[in-house]
């Protein structure tokens, strides 16, 4: 399909957005990236963005802050943290007209609010299938072996028809990596939430790495229950978890027995070992004093829960742990791992292979 698009912008550039801005550049798609944190903006333009980690290159790009957007976006891509939501959208609602789209990849389930400040008719949502870690001004590590990827992204409208405009995002993010148009889109996002509450979560409640959460046993045995409790959160909503998700097998996150705990426990090994120093995002956030989107991921499954009375212990305690540390009343430290009550592990601790 040919993409008749004349401006393209990616509002939040952390490390996701100055990922995906790189590529797209590089490959001939190109765009504006967009963020608030000036020494970043600074050393874009300077130095162009650097992808390192599992991609090595450096590439030329246009990158401006948000008070320097001038005129209409045909497509805003939206990368910054749901917290951000209340302050960014209205700023950008000056820069779009009735036939713009705005594509939002944040983490979470963000269309309904987003669709809120800018209209459901101009909103569709995506979720991003790899990961990046913040490195420097300039520069951020894909942390994930992209060639072992189905598809990069699935995007999809909110009611779930395959339109013209969802085909040309899906053709747009493929001057990255591929990108599968989804009917369902928030079983898409049900399934990132895999990713997003169960590791994300682990890595800010305790402090941590990706490394130091998968070889903590009981770090990763929680992983494993969190993602129980997710699945059935999804379910409950009458959605039906993607087959392969994030390299997450639907089928070992019910966890039925010690053979599929153990089973289950071995893929989060196995997913996670390419990435040891990686660290969340909400980690991130964490260790720089600012607030995180817990609300918007854990709480998203708490929520869902109590709408169904379907008990989320795991859940609802990292999202206590982790506001309590934004609030200085615990520590960054492994040591939060005392919370989850040992109580609630129904099965033995696996020592992955």
């Amino acid at each position: 399909m040919e993409v008749n698009i004349v401006r393209i912008a990616i509002l939040g550039c952390g490390a996701m957005g100055t990922v995906l801005g790189a590529f797209l550049n590089k490959n001939g798609c190109p765009v504006e990236l967009v963020d608030s944190y000036q020494e970043h903006v600074d050393a874009l333009n300077e130095n162009g963005a650097h992808v390192m980690g599992h991609a090595d290159f450096t590439v030329p790009v246009k990158a401006i802050t948000p008070d320097e957007m001038k005129g209409i976006y045909d497509v805003v891509f939206l990368f910054t943290k749901q917290t951000a939501n209340e302050a960014v959208l209205p700023q950008l609602l000056p820069h779009l007209d009735e036939n713009s789209t705005v594509c939002t990849l944040q983490n979470g389930v963000p269309e309904p609010f987003v669709a809120k400040y800018v209209g459901e008719n101009r909103t569709v949502g995506g979720t991003v299938l790899w990961s990046a870690t913040f490195s420097a001004p300039g520069v951020s590590e894909l942390t994930q072996d992209v060639s072992t990827l189905e598809h990069f992204f699935e995007v999809g409208e909110i009611n779930g028809k395959i339109t013209e405009r969802i085909q040309k995002i899906a053709v747009i993010l493929g001057y990255m990596g591929n990108a599968a148009v989804s009917t369902s889109l928030l079983a898409s996002r049900w399934g990132k939430l895999v990713n997003n509450a169960c590791m994300s979560g682990m890595s800010a409640a305790c402090g941590c790495t990706f490394g130091e959460v998968i070889n903590d046993e009981k770090a990763r045995a929680c992983l494993s229950y969190l993602g129980r409790e997710v699945k059935s959160c999804c379910e409950a909503e009458g959605y039906e978890l993607p087959t392969l998700v994030m390299g997450f097998s639907p089928v070992s996150l019910a966890i039925k027995d010690q053979e599929q705990f153990d089973e289950n426990q071995q893929m989060f090994f196995d997913m996670y070992s390419f990435a040891p120093g990686a660290k969340a995002s909400m980690l991130q956030d964490l260790e720089k004093g600012k607030a995180t989107e817990v609300k918007m991921i854990n709480g998203y499954v708490s929520e869902t829960g109590r709408k169904h009375g379907i008990p989320t212990p795991f859940n609802d305690t990292v999202i206590e742990i982790v506001e309590k540390i934004e609030n200085k009343e615990l520590p960054l430290s492994m040591s939060n791992l005392k919370y989850f009550n040992d109580a609630w592990f129904t099965y033995d601790l696996y020592k992955a292979k």
